[in-house]
Order: C-alpha cells, then structure tokens, then sequence
C-alpha cells in the first residue's frame, strides 16, 4: 500500500543526517510544520498528517537522535536550540520562508524560540500542552522515565509497560491505545527487543536542566502575537498549569485555547475537540 508521505532527509548545520515525513498537498498555502515531543518521533503525527494532507502539505521532521535521523556523536547537542538551529536548515533546503507551526511539548518550545528569531516567518501556531512556564513537578516526572533504555520481549509488555508509567494521563485508554503508543514510540532492535526510539543520551543534557527549556520563554511567546494561535492544554497536565493559560490568553487576547478532556500530557490532536480547534485555526489562515 502506498503511503501518504514521501521519506526524505535534511543536513543540519553539524552535518548529521536527519529525517522527515513530507505528506503533499495544498499547493499555494504555507506548510504545517509539525514538530514532536522529547522522546517522540514522526509517527506521532500521522493521523493529523494523513487528515490534513489532502490540502496541505505537512512536513514532520524527526529531531536528532530520534527515530530515523542520525544520532548526535555530542550528546550536549540535544537542546532546544540546537534543534531549532537543525529546524532552520530544513526550512532552508525546502525554501520555506512561511509555516504553520504545530508543536507538542518539545515542540512547542521550540516554535516560541522560532518565534524570538523570526516571527515574520509563524503565520499560525498551534502550542500543544506546553507554554513559557513548565510546572516542575511534570519536569521531575519525565526525568523519572527518560533515557532508562528499557525494553520488552512483545508488544503486549511494552504496553503495559507505557501504561504503567502513563496510565494518569491517558485514564481512558484501552489496551489497543496503549499498542498503538508503544508502536508510535518504539521499534523492533537488532537483538528482537523492543526498546524506545531515540537515543538514551539525549536524557543527558535534560538531567542538567539546559535541555528542558531556556529560562525565560515569555518573551518569546509574545513573539507570536498578531497571528492566529492555538493552546491546547490537557485537563490533567502536569506541565501546563490553568493559571499558566491563563496569562497566556491574557498575554495574547487573539490566542484561543481548547481543554481536551480526560487527557493529561500531552493530547494527541486527534480528540474531537483538539481536532475541532485545530481545523478552526486553519480556517483563519487565508
């Protein structure tokens, strides 16, 4: 069966060889740029991307030591701003000077820090449960299960395994959610154990605090007023607090937010009222 996204590569600025998803589609609108959470990969977007895709173009890239780009040989490489950096090398090679941005955790830092060096560049953006403020007790929780470098011997334990770790956040998830998260985030190795998909030393640089986000990212935010923006948050984050949103719609009154239900960090903008929202915001986009 043919898939809906060509396999293709960009050169980051360090040279490693990275990898992105590049669904068609859309001619004459700026590309959806979707960009993945701290231990996540392309995968994440494929139902938004294959939804979307017939009226534009979505581009997933995959950062540095995740899924099909090359791993970094300096693990103080895996940062937010190195990632951007990589981030403007891909928009370079493709000639895009105008995007949508679409950002899950990770993701989003970094469309803010996009944002501070070229909000000419942001026609829209969708923030998907993070801000410039972090709650500290969600940062100490990823720190818990990051580059542990566990793995299973079927995919039915590596489910359990996620369910275990993420049961809080996904409460309404069944045992076929949970295969398919394992299977977003996890791959077949060369020894037949199935283990996560990214390089266990970018937990490295995150344990130190300089891979978690920069320290002051309400500037940066700010950056993005004027255009269309979209907050989602989860009702049970543990990353994005209410009182956090709430200054960021204060902060800019043309930003929306959407609260998707049951969810904690970080929704997957395939619920109906992420999905609703994020169709909403494209609608703005001329």
């Amino acid at each position: 069966m043919d898939t809906a996204y060509t396999d293709r590569y960009w050169q980051s600025p360090d040279g490693l060889k990275l990898h992105f998803r590049d669904y068609a589609g859309g001619e004459g609108k700026p590309p959806l740029l979707c960009m993945h959470g701290l231990t996540r990969n392309s995968r994440d977007f494929a139902e938004l991307a294959e939804r979307l895709s017939p009226d534009w173009r979505v581009i997933v890239p995959e950062m540095r030591g995740r899924g099909d780009s090359e791993y970094a040989t300096d693990s103080g490489s895996y940062t937010p701003a190195t990632y951007v950096q990589d981030i403007l090398a891909l928009l370079e090679q493709e000639g895009i000077d105008r995007f949508v941005a679409v950002g899950t955790s990770l993701g989003g830092l970094m469309t803010m820090m996009l944002a501070a060096i070229a909000p000419e560049r942001i026609v829209a953006a969708v923030l998907n449960d993070i801000g410039p403020e972090i709650e500290a007790g969600g940062i100490e929780r990823i720190r818990e299960y990051v580059g542990q470098g566990r793995s299973y011997s079927t995919w039915m334990h590596a489910a359990r395994a996620l369910q275990e770790v993420h049961g809080e956040a996904h409460p309404k998830f069944e045992l076929e959610d949970w295969l398919e998260m394992a299977k977003r985030g996890m791959v077949v190795q060369q020894n037949g154990r199935i283990g996560f998909d990214y390089d266990m030393k970018i937990a490295e640089p995150f344990a130190d605090n300089d891979g978690a986000a920069p320290p002051d990212l309400w500037p940066a935010y700010e950056a993005l007023k004027g255009r269309p923006v979209l907050l989602v948050r989860g009702a049970q984050s543990d990353l994005l607090s209410e009182k956090v949103l709430s200054t960021m719609l204060a902060k800019l009154p043309e930003a929306s937010a959407v609260t998707v239900p049951d969810t904690g960090h970080a929704p997957l903008l395939t619920e109906p009222e992420a999905a609703t929202a994020i169709d909403s915001l494209l609608a703005r986009i001329s």
